[in-house]
């Protein structure tokens, strides 16, 4: 008896560790955590996926929010939201800032635009620091509070105020005109 109790107990431990495993999302070789702590709110992975551009695999991002939703709009209102972008390949600060720019210009008015120029000015700032960024960083976009922050793997690089200018940016990947209608897909859960 005491050696199928063992057998038993052993093959208990190993469902709950695939279970629990089953959680994480796992993208083009890159493994998402199935959650994010932002600003002491507890955020869930909501999608992943690979951002490419032509032949190249340049990012995959996650996409984590107080609860799952496929719809774009109540992801852009979510109290609390976090983007993470794992590169897959090295790129500048300019090249990142110009895929960002291309994409805030494609999902938002000249108004919206306007209204938020100089938080992207502090943007373009903070990722001009950071010079480069290398396959296996990863790039960390947080909101909570009405404040943005921009992170380079664990390291705060620094924040950034107003809903407006994250609604913004977060339209780069789930606005109408998306970087990447897929991608899209992919972070809104489908």
């Amino acid at each position: 008896m005491p050696v199928k109790r063992s057998i038993g107990r052993c093959i208990a431990a190993g469902l709950a560790l695939a279970a629990a495993s089953a959680l994480a999302m796992q993208v083009a070789g890159v493994t998402l955590d199935d959650k994010a702590s932002v600003g002491g709110k507890e955020l869930v992975l909501n999608g992943a996926g690979l951002r490419t551009r032509a032949i190249f695999k340049v990012y995959v991002a996650g996409l984590y929010l107080p609860a799952k939703t496929a719809d774009a709009q109540a992801a852009l209102a979510a109290s609390a939201r976090r983007i993470e972008l794992h590169l897959l390949r090295n790129l500048s600060a300019d090249q990142l800032l110009d895929a960002l720019d291309d994409g805030l210009k494609e999902n938002n008015s000249e108004a919206e635009l306007a209204a938020i120029k100089p938080q992207v000015t502090q943007l373009a700032s903070i990722m001009r620091a950071f010079k480069q960024v290398k396959e296996g960083d990863v790039v960390g976009l947080e909101y909570v509070d009405g404040t943005t922050r921009v992170l380079l793997g664990s390291e705060a690089r620094g924040t950034i105020a107003g809903e407006p200018f994250n609604r913004a940016l977060m339209k780069v990947w789930l606005g109408e005109h998306p970087v990447q209608s897929d991608l899209k897909k992919a972070l809104l859960g489908g």
